[in-house]
């Protein structure tokens, strides 16, 4: 494989298992995994605990890896008491920070985005987490299909957190992606990458992304080529695989 300047990854979920399992079978294929908590209102739960922490920094060590944490919740504020993304997201930030992640990635609940009274919510919510972290730009907001990139413009103004730039997302809501790569690219921390396919139900994403035509997935790859950070192929079990086959063959494309 022709050297990037970025660390490509995958998700937590490839394999059969649990975090550290995918850890320890991922090691060597990838140079970051990107760590998917969730918590359930029933009590389902892959929160890490001290023990997991502690395989998971074991393969950390041995391969030269690391970790990007995607909380759990789309964050909102209230000011009777903490919410419970606020809640959540302190504690997993807490948890894996023995990890030194390469960047703790979440989103923004959405309703009502670009309103006055969602953006100053949303600022809330994320200054808020700003005394769980020693650099804001650990934070990194990602962007969603279900509201457009610049409304997360004021998030980025008032507070100095870094960008996770889903390009993912941008396909499914029909955006072009390379003007918005411009943009985001310099301050982005994490670039997730994954196929996205219109069928029956609507246009779908997080697939594999050898779905994509060849000459969308080049253009975006050789924009990626003066770009350093982490490079996820946000995608889940098999797909992993032809994902990471098709992005190889979009490298080997490039002109030498």
């Amino acid at each position: 494989m022709r050297d990037t300047p970025f660390r490509l990854g995958s998700t937590s979920y490839v394999y059969p298992g649990d975090l550290a399992t995918n850890a320890e079978r991922l090691a060597g294929q990838v140079r970051d995994i990107e760590l998917i908590v969730f918590e359930t209102d029933d009590g389902e739960s892959n929160v890490p605990d001290a023990a997991m922490i502690a395989r998971l920094n074991a393969v950390r060590a041995a391969h030269d890896l690391t970790y990007t944490v995607h909380l759990p919740l789309d964050l909102e504020y209230d000011s009777a008491h903490d919410h419970r993304s606020i809640t959540l997201a302190k504690r997993v930030i807490d948890l894996t920070a023995a990890l030194d992640p390469a960047a703790v990635i979440f989103h923004l609940e959405g309703t009502h985005a670009g309103s006055a009274a969602w953006r100053d919510n949303r600022i809330r919510a994320v200054e808020s987490l700003l005394p769980s972290v020693d650099d804001p730009r650990l934070l990194a907001l990602e962007n969603l299909e279900n509201y457009l990139p610049a409304h997360l413009e004021p998030v980025f103004d008032a507070l100095p957190v870094a960008r996770t730039l889903d390009i993912g997302h941008l396909l499914k809501a029909g955006a072009a992606p390379l003007p918005v790569m411009d943009v985001w690219l310099p301050e982005a921390r994490v670039v997730h990458l994954h196929g996205v396919r219109d069928e029956s139900e609507g246009r779908v994403d997080h697939l594999s992304l050898d779905v994509l035509p060849a000459a969308t997935l080049d253009a975006l790859v050789a924009r990626l080529q003066a770009w350093t950070g982490v490079l996820t192929l946000e995608v889940f079990e098999d797909d992993f695989f032809t994902s990471r086959a098709a992005f190889l063959a979009a490298v080997g494309r490039l002109p030498r």
